[in-house]
């Protein structure tokens, strides 16, 4: 078999793959559809076992693949579904560490070739981020290839025990949507309208509202906002834990800060923009990084995980937790229109740069060739 076409010549049949999913985060998610859709047309059968919101959401059925309903849980029951839908698999492919875990489960006595693709770094501290470094050995032990979405969890991997641990080459779709070429300034005024930046400029970040994102550093660097003239607004779009903390802040400090809530349209609410901020602890391939430099939209993220190899130099990168850097770094950027057009030229070029999607599908394919040659098992 090719990893270029993986139909079966002579009237074998095709290669059957397996892709699970947790809860999957929206890097994930888009992952594993463009992935199923570059199989399918390739000649591989898919199915993708997930929550049926992620199907509802990323629609896995539109692009060819099987969709099977795996709730988010390592419960016998959600074990035995995944076990049961894995029954005649020629290949299972994970993603993220609670899937992988779970697969682990359900595999257990199969010989079925098992690959991991980590997408990003559990983020907990204590005895869950004890738990959670467990779950990594088991799965990095048990799988026999191991991808990383950036070079530290490709070290990680190793660290934890992978017997073959590589870097991916993992895409991010393009946006669907394009504006008339001839006039796109109505779709961006009529966003900035809608969320209440006409005359000032638009800030945004998208992220669920957990701690790692570094939202609290945000509004901190917010407050140094409210002395220019005209204020800036800053619209947070996603949901989670901090939502009630971070609306509490806004309303006692008085801060120019909008919490939106989960974001249908995050293509829109960037190209609205002057600025994409990320401030997390960590992250490995930032799907909101992707999709500014994609959009030509400047960027200002933190310098950590993957985020400085994936950027280069098409973004402003400021230290994890210092506000005044992140806030200063805005204010000069927004009173300086030719270093945002040299950050968005330098965006276009950086993301013209990342794998497309048809190379990641021939990575994935060519790992999966080598796992499902006759002989011993690896």
């Amino acid at each position: 078999m090719s990893p270029a076409s993986s139909t079966a010549p002579h009237g074998q049949s095709p290669l059957r793959t397996v892709q699970v999913l947790g809860g999957g985060d929206a890097g994930s998610s888009a992952h594993v559809r463009s992935l199923a859709a570059g199989l399918v047309a390739r000649g591989v059968r898919v199915t993708v076992c997930a929550p049926a919101q992620a199907d509802d959401r990323y629609d896995f059925t539109g692009v060819g693949a099987d969709h099977v309903h795996v709730p988010r849980s390592s419960a016998p029951a959600s074990v035995a579904a995944l076990r049961a839908a894995c029954a005649d698999a020629d290949l299972v492919h994970a993603h993220g560490l609670h899937a992988s875990f779970r697969t682990v489960l359900a595999l257990s006595g199969r010989r079925t070739p098992f690959l991991v693709t980590w997408h990003d770094r559990a983020q907990a501290e204590g005895a869950r981020g004890h738990l959670l470094r467990l779950l990594e050995r088991r799965v990095a032990k048990a799988a026999a290839v191991v991808l990383g979405t950036s070079s530290d969890l490709v070290d990680q991997a190793r660290g934890a025990g992978a017997r073959d641990a590589r870097l991916a080459g993992v895409s991010l779709p393009r946006p669907r949507r394009t504006a008339a070429p001839d006039d796109p300034d109505p779709l961006r005024s009529k966003a900035r309208a809608e969320l209440g930046a006409i005359g000032r400029p638009l800030l945004v970040a998208i992220g669920s509202l957990d701690r790692y994102r570094g939202y609290e550093v945000l509004l901190d660097a917010a407050r140094a906002w409210r002395n220019l003239d005209p204020v800036p607004l800053l619209v947070v779009a996603g949901e989670g834990p901090l939502r009630a903390e971070l609306t509490r802040r806004i309303e006692d400090e008085e801060l120019p800060v909008r919490l939106l809530g989960r974001c249908e349209d995050p293509d829109g609410l960037l190209a609205a923009a002057d600025l994409a901020l990320l401030c997390s602890s960590w992250e490995s391939r930032s799907v909101l990084a992707q999709e500014a430099l994609h959009a030509r939209v400047p960027l200002v993220a933190t310098a950590v995980g993957g985020i400085p190899d994936l950027v280069g130099e098409a973004a402003e990168l400021v230290p994890y937790g210092d506000a005044d850097a992140l806030a200063a770094t805005v204010v000069r950027l927004l009173g300086d229109a030719g270093r945002r057009e040299q950050l968005a030229e330098r965006g276009a070029r950086q993301a013209a740069g990342w794998p497309t999607e048809d190379e990641t599908v021939a990575q994935v394919l060519s790992v999966y060739d080598e796992l499902t040659q006759p002989g011993p098992m690896v």
